[in-house]
């Protein structure tokens, strides 16, 4: 059974950034697509980034240009770095597999865009 453990987050004002980290067990982490994940107060969790085994990205146009997502296959740890945060971009954030079934949900890391 993978575990998922998210960490990074905090509370930062707008135009600032943050750099999540996901940390996961089991080796089949290496050959999986991975997210990002959030989920606002109120909303539907959504993907808002995705990157293959082999690296390649893709964005939800509402993040595209701020955020980047990375992996360390070594590490077996995927990251998120984002710039420009905006008060819109506060919500709980989980990483899992780009696809279903998906693994069992970590605690997530919460981020807060505030002044």
């Amino acid at each position: 059974q993978v575990q998922l453990v998210e960490s990074g987050g905090g509370l930062v004002q707008p135009g600032g950034s943050l750099r999540l980290s996901c940390a996961a067990s089991g080796r089949i982490f290496r050959i999986e697509s991975m997210g990002w994940y959030r989920q606002a107060p109120g909303k539907q969790r959504e993907l808002v980034a995705a990157i293959t085994s082999g690296g390649t990205t893709t964005y939800t146009d509402a993040v595209k240009g701020r955020f980047t997502i990375s992996r360390d296959n070594a590490k077996n740890t995927i990251y998120l770095q984002m710039d420009s945060l905006k008060p819109e971009d506060t919500a709980v954030y989980y990483c899992n597999r780009n696809r279903s079934p998906l693994w069992p949900w970590g605690q997530g890391t919460q981020v807060t865009v505030s002044a």
